[in-house]
């Protein structure tokens, strides 16, 4: 599966993704002023950018720890065969899980890459144990984070059309 080729973007619409993407929150008028636009040219554009799957949706980025996930850990796992079926599969476990936070399917000597946020070891044991059960692998390896140095969700857009 190849990159998506990137929307047609100009300059207004860049500047309304970074300013949504620092604060989703930011009122319209706030919005309008500092992208240049009155009110009404500003929303349309908000609502152009939502229907067309540019703006995936709209969250409240939660501190883990502050809602008792404490641990974050990074697991790396090696395919024990590489079809349809088992992708599917494992596609169909891991959705199911709600600690695992994010999933990339990589090239190279390691297939997936997940990120889970769990409370404790325990927790991720049990995570563990069951897609050992549930999910045919060949090797499965797993990394605890001890500080998060840098986490964010605003892109760096590229003030060019690619």
């Amino acid at each position: 599966m190849g990159a998506r080729k990137p929307n047609k973007l100009d300059a207004i619409d860049r500047k309304i993704l970074r300013e949504l993407m620092e604060r989703v929150d930011i009122p319209l008028a706030e919005l309008s002023k500092k992208v240049g636009l009155s009110q009404t040219p500003c929303w349309q554009r908000v609502q152009k950018l939502e229907q067309s799957g540019i703006i995936k949706k709209r969250v409240a980025i939660v501190d883990p720890p502050s809602v008792g996930l404490g641990l974050t850990i990074v697991v790396a796992i090696e395919a024990n065969e590489h079809t349809a079926n088992w992708l599917a599969k494992f596609t169909h476990y891991i959705n199911r899980c709600p600690e695992v936070a994010e999933v990339l399917r990589m090239a190279g000597d390691v297939d997936y890459i997940l990120k889970l946020i769990v409370p404790d070891m325990s927790h991720y044991d049990k995570f563990y144990k069951s897609l050992i059960d549930n999910v045919p692998l060949k090797n499965v390896s797993s990394r605890f984070v001890m500080e998060t140095i840098k986490s964010t969700t605003t892109l760096a857009i590229p003030d060019f059309e690619g």
